[in-house]
């Protein structure tokens, strides 16, 4: 285990023992004391071993917000960060789109779109708007991603860039999509949200987790009285297409807001919150937490129990027992 005070590991179940497996630790992999570059995203490649990452909103040089991109590459020893320039404005989540590509949540600004944009991991790391409208109406500011076996794509898109200046008022609820790029549909599938922001499937998808951040607004604003929780969806099937059905209330963070969510193939779910990341097993008991001062707003497993925990200023390498895979990779 880690021994830096900062960092350490706190069960609440006896199932977290067989995810913490003999001996886990937590390690500093990276560093940047200028700005936090380690926010959301955290999109892994192990044929590289690169990792990319997208910082929390900066102010650039003409007083303008942005986001910066880095490649890490883990290979190295000690890793390298590398700065991406695309036109990819203020980008948020990500997930791996191919062997050679980033699917990455654009929140947009006051002159280019909220939306997904497609980019190469290759330099000079092309990127291209795959969707940026909803029937003719602007996204809010879109968050997170997943990409659905059946190749369609599924985002959160809340309304933080409207509050936080750098996006138009609102024209859309805050909703969850899907967006087949095969077909050309797109659909809302669940409304009613406070903020929704994560969104992962279950190992076999037949359950998508959304978390729902309505306690922190945009501007800053905490009310202790909105929802900061996790909710579960089955995922059914009417007349052919997917729906939505059985919303249920999953897990409550007590720390923080539930923020990134992943799954690892057993169908516990991690999300990084405000004390670090939290574990609930499949039937919405928490297990235990990786504590990490400051919190964590994202994270992604690498290869056989290792997570990648992003921390604003800091990135870290969780090591887990080495039967913990990810679901997204089933590493």
């Amino acid at each position: 285990m880690s021994t830096n005070p900062t960092t350490s590991f706190q069960a609440h179940d006896q199932r977290f023992s067989a995810i913490l497996g003999t001996s886990p630790t937590i390690e500093l992999l990276a560093e940047n004391e200028k700005y936090p570059f380690a926010h959301e995203a955290g999109v892994f490649f192990p044929d590289t071993n690169k990792l990319y990452i997208t910082s929390n909103r900066c102010i650039g040089p003409e007083k303008q917000q942005k986001v910066h991109i880095t490649c890490v590459d883990l290979s190295k020893e000690p890793v390298t960060n590398e700065e991406i320039s695309t036109e990819i404005p203020m980008a948020n989540g990500g997930i791996n789109y191919g062997r050679d590509h980033v699917l990455f949540c654009a929140q947009g600004s006051m002159t280019q779109p909220s939306g997904l944009y497609r980019m190469s991991t290759a330099a000079p790391h092309k990127a291209e708007l795959s969707k940026g409208e909803f029937f003719g109406q602007q996204f809010n500011s879109v968050n997170d991603v997943v990409v659905h076996t059946d190749g369609s794509i599924w985002f959160t898109d809340p309304i933080y860039g409207s509050e936080q200046g750098y996006r138009p008022p609102p024209s859309l609820p805050n909703q969850v999509y899907r967006w087949h790029p095969d077909t050309g549909n797109i659909r809302a599938m669940a409304d009613g949200f406070g903020r929704p922001n994560g969104i992962c499937f279950s190992p076999d998808e037949k359950t998508v987790y959304i978390t729902d951040t309505d306690r922190v607004h945009g501007d800053g604003t905490v009310d202790d009285q909105r929802v900061s929780s996790i909710y579960a969806f089955d995922v059914s099937t009417y007349h052919g297409e997917p729906f939505l059905t059985n919303q249920r209330l999953f897990a409550m963070a007590d720390n923080g807001i539930p923020d990134g969510i992943k799954c690892d193939l057993e169908g516990n779910v991690y999300s990084g919150c405000g004390d670090g990341i939290n574990v609930w097993s499949p039937g919405g008991v928490l297990l235990g937490r990786i504590l990490i001062d400051g919190g964590v707003a994202n994270f992604c497993f690498g290869r056989n129990g290792e997570v990648f925990a992003l921390n604003e200023h800091r990135l870290w390498r969780v090591q887990l027992g080495e039967g913990v895979k990810g679901a997204l990779l089933g590493l």
